[in-house]
């Protein structure tokens, strides 16, 4: 999970000054060495952790938290605050050309996720931003590198163009963009060519591309868990090209963060995006406030809403509630909840953007293990139609074939049916509660 050492360390710091209805300067001074330590073994450059420590001195010593009312709590704020400051601030939104198309640069090294990430924007752009992108393999040297955004061009159903590996990129991105014009694409996302490591020759043809084209964004493509050096990858590159924005990949495997971290202060360039993980819908808008929520363990329930509206049919959801409060949800319905949860991505993540939920019982030390979701899966639909309908017929007999035809164990899905017919009693409880407290400020749960 994204800055999971970073988080915990925080978390256990802060906890400490909580709930204190007075803070002196030794408590602030004892926080403050946690927090330099947390923040370096998370390889957090140097230079940017001393002056965000000499900040947090500055405003948890002063005036602004020694008259609140809750000092533990105002200091705790000042930190998310600051925290969000150094990634950023605010969220930095992708340009838009006066004139169509937009166009947008992919650089970085090899091995950073460049191409792939291009595939990933492409399809973010599409599915949140209603755009019409194409895809330009402009990286010549490698011809994995244009198989590669051509595979991604089709499962995405996107075009693709090339010219292959022997014309010249700078040609590439140029006529790619007259392209666009014709075909009426509003976005042209270039893949350019990467290297092992910052080298003359390669600055030399992103500059010749950058001059061709007169890109309206160019993106860095970072990994994240390269941390001090993919600060070092951002400051050769923005003193070449002038980046106007970051893009974190592999953020989702990241215990550490210090790239997060360190980017904006050391470039002054926003990071823009973030790739959660593998799949071509795992890239992210990057949101500084948001991203300090999750490290301080406050959750992050913009984005998990965002995910649920943008993966969830929510006429269907209500049907569902409803089945619930009247005891009348099916192993169908169930089968079809699980499904729309699992295309907000692993439940791992969406755990971790509720508010506390590190604290949760049972919850903070849990791997979860998306497996037994497959295995659910397959009991269910071992089940007869009258079976899901009415799970009260499943007598021993059939739990026996149920078992065979899933793979699993006739305990496992005792299991399963009992805790259904819990879930459904408990459901009910709720929605009688509801009822007798209506108009009393009681909600119904999750809904």
């Amino acid at each position: 999970m994204a800055f999971e050492g970073l988080s915990e360390r925080l978390q256990q710091t802060i906890q400490k000054i909580k709930g204190k209805g007075k803070v002196t300067e030794q408590d602030v001074k004892e926080m403050t060495r946690e927090v330099r330590l947390a923040l370096l073994e998370a390889d957090v450059n140097f230079k940017v952790v001393k002056d965000f420590i000499k900040r947090i001195k500055e405003r948890a010593v002063g005036q602004e938290v020694m008259e609140s009312l809750t000092p533990g709590q105002q200091v705790i704020k000042v930190v998310k605050e600051e925290l969000t400051a150094l990634m950023g601030g605010e969220q930095s939104k992708i340009a838009v050309a006066d004139r169509p198309p937009t166009v947008i640069m992919m650089v970085g090294l090899q091995g950073a996720g460049k191409t792939t990430t291009t595939g990933k924007l492409a399809n973010l752009l599409r599915k949140k931003y209603n755009r019409n992108p194409m895809l330009v393999a402009a990286d010549v040297y490698r011809p994995a590198a244009i198989n590669q955004l051509q595979t991604l061009g089709k499962q995405l159903n996107m075009p693709v163009f090339s010219l292959g590996t022997e014309a010249n990129p700078v040609d590439i991105a140029a006529k790619a963009v007259e392209e666009a014009k014709r075909e009426h694409n509003d976005y042209v996302i270039v893949d350019t060519a990467g290297r092992l490591h910052v080298d003359n020759d390669l600055m030399d043809e992103l500059q010749q591309i950058k001059a061709s084209v007169n890109p309206d964004e160019i993106f860095l493509v970072v990994d994240a868990m390269t941390g001090q050096d993919a600060v070092n990858v951002a400051e050769s590159f923005n003193d070449q090209l002038d980046l106007t924005g970051v893009v974190l990949t592999k953020l989702d495997g990241d215990t550490r963060g210090g790239a997060a971290l360190s980017i904006k202060a050391v470039t002054d360039k926003p990071i823009k995006f973030a790739g959660m993980g593998e799949k071509l819908d795992e890239l992210e808008d990057f949101h500084p406030e948001r991203m300090a929520s999750r490290i301080l363990g406050m959750g992050d329930m913009l984005s998990l809403i965002e995910k649920a509206q943008e993966n969830v049919d929510e006429k269907r959801v209500k049907e569902l509630e409803q089945k619930m409060r009247s005891a009348s949800f099916t192993f169908d319905d169930f089968l079809e909840q699980m499904g729309q949860v699992k295309n907000m991505g692993p439940l791992e993540d969406i755990i971790g953007m509720l508010p506390g939920a590190n604290k949760m019982k049972g919850l903070k030390n849990i791997q979860f293990d998306e497996k037994q979701l497959v295995h659910v899966e397959a009991i269910i639909q071992s089940m007869t139609k009258k079976e899901r309908q009415e799970p009260s017929i499943i007598n021993a007999n059939r739990k026996k074939r149920i078992a065979k035809g899933s793979g699993r164990t006739v305990s496992e899905v005792n299991r399963l049916l009992k805790q259904f017919e819990e879930m459904k009693k408990m459901m009910k409880q709720m929605s009688n509660m509801q009822k007798g407290k209506k108009g009393k400020g009681f909600n119904f749960p999750f809904m």
